[in-house]
């Protein structure tokens, strides 16, 4: 079980294989279809994005409000596949990885390979271990779509499992 530091990526991503356990630390966004649909728009606007993608890691989550002296609410993984249309795009750009839950697409897998990013798997149904890991939360972007906002992560040893590596190696079927 190794730890791996989001800022210090480009050392790590070609050393992990698919099915490897992580903990991960370090910025992430969180985003999901409304988000996606709305970054993609900025996109083919020309506009400024909410965050920086080159090195960006997004996790397909919703988190909900805190409670007590915690930083963020439940916060497990969405399914991935949803934002298939939208990650390839968003790897060309820059993005290093995504982390969710459950089987991608070739396109993904391919664009995984050709940009040298990664998708990491959260462990669906554990939302309150999650939450455990996240040490910060700031809501950055389209905050009217509540849970679905962009907001920026501070996580500490996010338990995750390498679910595609850059070599295009999958933990899933086919």
């Amino acid at each position: 079980m190794t730890e791996l530091y989001t800022h210090d990526f480009k050392n790590w991503i070609n050393k992990v294989q698919a099915g490897d356990l992580i903990y991960l630390s370090g910025t992430v966004y969180t985003a999901r279809d409304a988000a996606h649909k709305r970054i993609m728009k900025l996109i083919s606007d020309g506009a400024a994005l909410p965050f920086e993608l080159n090195g960006a890691f997004i996790y397909f989550a919703g988190p909900t409000p805190a409670k007590g002296d915690m930083a963020s609410g439940a916060c497990g993984p969405t399914t991935s596949s949803r934002m298939d249309p939208y990650t390839p795009t968003l790897m060309d750009l820059g993005l290093a990885g995504t982390i969710g839950k459950g089987k991608r697409s070739r396109d993904v897998a391919d664009s995984i390979v050709r940009n040298n990013g990664i998708y990491l798997c959260a462990i669906g149904g554990a939302g309150a271990i999650a939450a455990e890991a996240i040490k910060s939360l700031e809501v950055i972007a389209f905050e009217e779509l509540g849970c679905e906002s962009v907001k920026k992560l501070e996580i500490e040893r996010f338990p995750l499992y390498v679910g595609i590596d850059s070599n295009g190696n999958t933990i899933f079927e086919g």
